[in-house]
């Protein structure tokens, strides 16, 4: 399948640059493991997660909000840059279901969802948010124009797809991919299945409500 074409390698950064990025990688690879366990794990349990030390993760990132708005941001990135690279592929149903597996096998999805309402967004997503509906929008189109999407299928459905996936959890990584595949196989045979599907589609900005910080206090503020 087409993909983009890798970027130029990056210069090596000087010293301290090159420190403050190696705790910036262990400091969000750590925050993702703790978030996707316990939302509300205080911002300390990242910093020893990662081993750093808690001031060097404030100098970076001042608050849990400001954390958890960049997970979710990088996640939408990660999404958007999986989707426009399926646009490259020219059969509409491969490109969407080559798209959909390579957002479930990198597990982009889970942690999106499982911080929904925990922080307060910013405009700073809001390009993000508008490409991933228009690559979504595109991919959808393209795979009815193959004829083997079916017709009542609509750019919403995709999330409610990838949620499934990513309710599947076990204590095993390795299990837990399995079962996510399997289960994702499953739906994309539904996708193209005949047949009236109960109820109406989700409509566009249904779930926008789980995006609306809750009120009360939380740990680690």
């Amino acid at each position: 399948m087409p993909r983009s074409a890798e970027p130029p390698a990056a210069k090596p950064l000087p010293g301290r640059k090159a420190q403050a990025a190696r705790n910036d990688e262990l400091i969000l690879d750590a925050a993702r493991a703790v978030f996707l366990a316990d939302a509300n794990a205080p911002i300390s349990a990242v910093a020893e997660r990662a081993g750093v030390g808690i001031s060097a993760l404030y100098r970076r990132y001042p608050s849990k909000d400001v954390l958890l708005r960049t997970l979710c941001h990088d996640g939408l990135r990660r999404y958007n840059a999986e989707a426009d690279a399926a646009l490259e592929e020219p059969e509409g149903w491969q490109a969407l279901a080559g798209f959909l597996e390579r957002v479930v096998e990198a597990d982009v999805h889970s942690l999106t969802v499982h911080l929904a309402g925990t922080f307060t967004p910013d405009e700073s997503i809001l390009p993000e948010v508008q490409h991933s509906e228009q690559v979504n929008n595109e991919l959808v189109r393209r795979a009815h124009e193959s004829g083997q999407l079916r017709p009542d299928i609509t750019p919403q459905d995709l999330g409610i797809v990838l949620e499934a996936c990513a309710a599947v959890s076990t204590p095993d990584a390795e299990r837990t991919g399995q079962l996510r595949r399997r289960i994702l196989a499953l739906l994309l045979a539904g996708l193209r299945a005949d047949g009236e599907l109960p109820g109406p589609p989700p409509h566009a900005g249904e779930f926008a409500w789980r995006w609306k910080r809750t009120p009360g206090p939380r740990a680690g503020d």
